[in-house]
């Protein structure tokens, strides 16, 4: 049974206790503007009240992408001042809802840039064989502050410090990230949905309390360490990023050469 969305589609088993969130933009590679980020926000929300869903699997439409990050002609005015950032991706993820409920992301194709805020919320990412992973801020002008904040929560630093300073001329490969803990299972091409269903299912057997009381001790830890790198990022990005108009430039310049590790 399925409720529908403009952007995002919500799919629920109630049998299973699995409600499927899929990023609905294909044709756009389910990069997010900004009624998506206002529908993620809404439908986490929802999943906060409906108590026949204990697990979550977050999945792009499409083969070729996850999620490319914020949509390049989305518009988001920004305040004068170094301190303070206007961040509509901040708000997209699952916890930054109040969704203690487990989230299994299922990685198909490319997941990039804005990507890791998502990846970041979940508890463990599943990907298909052809899944790769990259951040093209530094490429573009901009620095990755809170993408490489989250990441550096998930793999090495060096593997973190690699992936935002080679920008667009390296992608992580669906391989390459299962062996440096990005993901946490491998699956055949095309079949993360049904790998992270499964998965997720199996947690919604478990009794609600404890699996969200798992959920939310584990993300204590992580908040002790985020809290002070994230009150960092509006000036960091601020005081480093290039002006807009120069970053189009940068980006409609880019080249399509890249290697995969």
């Amino acid at each position: 049974m399925g409720a529908g969305v403009n952007t995002v589609r919500v799919d629920v088993d109630r049998g299973a206790g699995v409600a499927v969130v899929t990023l609905d933009r294909p044709a756009r590679l389910n990069a997010i503007d900004l009624a998506m980020a206002g529908e993620l926000g809404e439908v986490w929300r929802g999943l906060r009240f409906d108590d026949s869903v204990r697990a979550v699997v977050l999945a792009g439409s499409g083969e070729r992408a996850f999620c490319t990050g914020i949509d390049r002609d989305a518009v988001v005015p920004q305040p004068g001042s170094p301190y303070m950032q206007d961040d509509p991706l901040l708000g997209v993820g699952p916890k930054a809802n109040g969704l203690w409920k487990p989230v299994v992301a299922a990685v198909e194709g490319m997941a990039c840039g804005g990507a890791f805020y998502l990846l970041g919320e979940c508890e463990f990412v599943v990907a298909g064989a052809g899944a790769t992973f990259f951040d093209p801020h530094t490429t573009y002008g901009m620095v990755s502050a809170y993408e490489s904040m989250l990441m550096a929560q998930r793999m090495p630093y060096g593997e973190v410090a690699r992936t935002a300073l080679m920008g667009s001329a390296e992608r992580l490969s669906a391989r390459r990230a299962y062996d440096v803990g990005l993901v946490s299972e491998l699956t055949g091409e095309g079949e993360a949905l049904a790998a992270a269903a499964d998965r997720a299912a199996v947690i919604a057997g478990y009794p609600a309390e404890a699996v969200q009381g798992t959920v939310r001790a584990l993300w204590a830890a992580r908040e002790a360490s985020l809290a002070p790198a994230f009150a960092q990022a509006p000036h960091l990005i601020a005081l480093g990023n290039l002006p807009g108009a120069r970053q189009a430039e940068l980006f409609a310049a880019r080249r399509a050469e890249f290697r995969t590790r």
